[in-house]
């Protein structure tokens, strides 16, 4: 067999069957930003400390959804809170409550 240079790498799908939906549907009863963010990066454009880190909401929504709750956590953990993300968002989600909210779930 000829070598190419190319390897097989472990397969990234997810099987969302087997997602715990528990941690969804509070987050979502917590907070309604969680189901109307519409992913569409302004958060994390807008946010200073994603500069120094990979701070991000919209992965960190994303990431629970797929049942990544320790990426959550790790992307929202650098977060100063201090409202940038709010003032730009175009569906007026209060995100610093859902920080606050998703670390919460977790941490708590």
């Amino acid at each position: 067999m000829i070598d190419f240079g190319f390897h097989i790498t472990p397969s990234g799908t997810l099987n969302l069957d087997d997602v715990d939906q528990k941690t969804v549907d509070t987050l979502s009863r917590a907070d309604y930003g969680f189901r109307t963010c519409i992913a569409c990066g302004s958060c994390t454009a807008s946010c200073p400390a994603g500069v120094f880190s990979e701070t991000s909401v919209r992965q960190a929504i994303l990431s629970v959804l797929n049942g990544k709750d320790e990426k959550a956590l790790r992307l929202l953990s650098s977060c100063m809170l201090c409202g940038k993300c709010l003032m730009v968002c175009p569906r007026g989600i209060n995100t610093r409550h859902l920080i606050l909210s998703l670390q919460k779930q977790f941490e708590g």
